[in-house]
């Protein structure tokens, strides 16, 4: 049996990221091969190392200082914390601890090919090589939708090197059609644009994975990575609107302290069930609109970043609302259409993984594309 090692953030404390890796394990354990995550998980030195020789903004360490201080302060944001790390044990299939680039070469002679994940582990806001699998040596190499999150490249030098890691690859596909179009600017040619590996399972799937709550009164599910004041007024309209109560699932510290119910420390699997729970989700997430698709509840997207930043990372729902055709959103939504073209994603990213794995395993790299 063919093994195949894949790179992707296992270490962030976010549900899209942890069940985004569940479900491409799972799609690439199904086809036959024996798929394992490379638990990469960088030491400190490791990752100043990586901030001073990529190029990125010390701001990120501000950001990461600010999500240590709310789960410092939060019992519930510890509680979630430590629930990845079971989820992993008891649902998917982990390397050994992999802290630094001499690790990461070590654990890539134990697979036939190395795959980078999705989510946005090329963004070129947090370059990081490893998830373009710098340590890959002579291993054939593939990417499945990996996410750049950004419409326009940050810096040029950072635009090279990225340019010179992905041409080691013997097959790419993209997330969203911007960053398409980013990196065929940069390597030559059009890369596929293939769905979220969520997209590569069905909601019976899903609903199988979740616990759910069972609560008798019907809410209004809010999930925001963000921080905009603005959205508690937003939440504060539909809530009148729809007559609902609001459920709160607190990330940052702000939501923490909102006049609502807290749905506070849920483990990935907790997440999915209030979610397939909830009569109406407001969110700003990828994966909170993804799933909200998927699962088939009423939902409204708020605009976390203003279209005039460089660093904005609205193109990833972008990108999924145009795939689902959706030109509504709330109650009217056209959920048997939405499901006949989330089927029909399902197919294309099976379909394309699998010929990728394929062309990596039995030829010479070479580029492989496949139809948007």
């Amino acid at each position: 049996m063919k093994r195949v090692g894949i790179m992707t953030f296992l270490h962030n404390d976010n549900y899209g990221s942890t069940l985004q890796a569940w479900a491409l394990q799972k799609a690439i354990a199904d086809m036959g091969f024996q798929a394992e995550h490379i638990d990469y998980k960088p030491s400190q030195l490791e990752k100043v190392r990586n901030l001073l020789t990529s190029g990125n903004s010390p701001k990120l360490i501000l950001e990461g200082l600010q999500k240590k201080a709310v789960k410092a302060t939060n019992q519930g944001a510890r509680s979630k914390s430590a629930s990845f790390g079971d989820f992993y044990k008891a649902n998917m299939r982990l390397s050994p601890v992999c802290a630094d680039h001499a690790a990461l070469k070590k654990q890539a002679a134990q697979y036939d090919v190395l795959l980078s994940g999705s989510d946005q582990i090329w963004s070129p806001v947090w370059l990081n090589p490893a998830y373009f699998l710098n340590f890959a040596g002579k291993k054939p190499r593939v990417a499945y939708a990996p996410s750049l999150g950004v419409s326009q490249m940050p810096k040029a030098k950072k635009a090279r090197r990225m340019a010179g890691l992905i041409k080691q690859y013997a097959a790419v596909s993209v997330r969203e059609q911007e960053g398409a179009q980013l990196l065929e600017t940069l390597v030559g040619y059009p890369p596929a644009v293939m769905p979220d590996p969520v997209c590569l399972q069905p909601r019976q799937a899903w609903q199988a994975l979740a616990r759910h709550p069972h609560g008798e009164a019907p809410y209004l599910l809010c999930y925001f990575i963000g921080d905009d004041p603005s959205y508690w007024q937003r939440v504060e309209q539909l809530s009148r609107q729809l007559n609902l109560d609001v459920k709160v699932i607190p990330v940052t510290e702000n939501a923490y302290h909102q006049p609502y119910d807290l749905a506070d420390g849920l483990s990935p699997q907790e997440w999915l069930g209030y979610l397939d729970e909830a009569a109406y989700i407001c969110t700003d997430s990828f994966h909170g609109t993804v799933f909200a698709s998927i699962l088939q509840r009423p939902f409204t997207v708020l605009r976390r970043y203003k279209e005039d930043d460089p660093e904005s990372k609205n193109s990833r729902i972008d990108n999924l609302l145009r795939e689902l055709d959706l030109t509504v959103q709330g109650e009217d939504i056209p959920w048997p259409q939405v499901e006949a073209r989330l089927t029909a994603l399902r197919q294309r990213g099976l379909d394309w993984l699998q010929a990728a794995l394929a062309q990596a395993l039995d030829g010479p790299t070479a580029v492989f594309t496949a139809k948007r």
